[in-house]
């Protein structure tokens, strides 16, 4: 692998392990000082709660809900960064937010804890976005979406168990939004010089 290579494995991976490094860390922090961030997470419709929306993404019930979120962070961030770099920052910046406000606008009473939200919102920009550009490269990257995480679109209907359908909910709705409004940044699909053609014609 030359230098070229590293740097952009680098960049691809660098922001999510980031990201999964904070979330270990605040757990690992949590079990050895026997703490609990719980009470960080977004109260939906309350102002203190507000501070959840940048607090919650790392927060975490146990260990194995951390783990859940592990692999869908490194998987689904390196992916964005690989196919969406010239924008990938703003699409995770206006994932962060933008779920965890829906979260906190529609929540039920209750902290909302861990990045069920980013994870909802990244899936599904990278999937829409995939097919609103009719990208062969992109629209190979939506069908592999539904292949890994074809299932999480269950977890956004209401449910009665202890998990946050409402955070998956704002996830899905966020990253939807965000691939309409993004859809004439970044990676377009290539024209082929008889579609241009076409184009000045019907000028």
């Amino acid at each position: 692998m030359n230098k070229r290579d590293r740097s952009q494995l680098l960049y691809i991976i660098l922001i999510p392990l980031l990201i999964l490094t904070i979330m270990w860390f605040v757990k690992i922090l949590e079990y050895s000082f026997n703490l609990s961030f719980y009470n960080y997470g977004i109260s939906a419709k309350s102002f203190t709660g507000l501070r959840g929306i940048i607090l919650s993404p790392f927060i975490h019930k146990d260990f194995n809900h951390l783990m859940n979120n592990s692999y869908p962070i490194i998987i689904l961030g390196s992916m964005l960064f690989a196919f969406y770099k010239d924008i990938a920052y703003k699409i995770l910046i206006w994932s962060f937010f933008a779920s965890g406000l829906f979260l906190w606008a529609i929540g039920r009473p209750g902290f909302h804890i861990g990045a069920s939200g980013i994870i909802y919102a990244l899936a599904s920009f990278l999937f829409f976005s995939g097919i609103i550009r009719k990208s062969p490269s992109l629209s190979a990257i939506s069908m592999l979406i539904i292949f890994l995480y074809g299932s999480m679109i269950w977890g956004v209907l209401p449910t009665t168990d202890p998990i946050s359908w409402e955070g998956h909910l704002s996830g899905f709705f966020s990253g939807l939004l965000i691939s309409l409004f993004y859809k004439d940044y970044g990676p377009q699909r290539k024209k082929y010089q008889w579609e241009i053609d076409e184009e000045k014609e019907l000028k």
